[in-house]
């Protein structure tokens, strides 16, 4: 099996197919391709979040133990 992207580096490269093909098409609203990549890059940001949102509580409770 292949090792698994973090999900930062996943969030760059969605970023940069996104921006790569929304400037190659001529209608970037209309492309079901690009909202696809859209959608995908909108899924990894906001498991990027929960995950900060995780090791904040994480660290917090921590401390609040000690």
């Amino acid at each position: 099996m292949a090792k698994r992207r973090s999900l930062q580096e996943d969030t760059t490269a969605l970023k940069t197919k996104v921006k790569e093909s929304s400037t190659k098409s001529e209608n970037p609203e209309g492309n079901s391709a690009i909202r696809a990549l859209r959608k995908r890059l909108k899924r990894t940001q906001r498991k990027v979040r929960m995950v900060k949102q995780r090791e904040t509580a994480r660290t917090a409770k921590k401390a609040a133990k000690e």
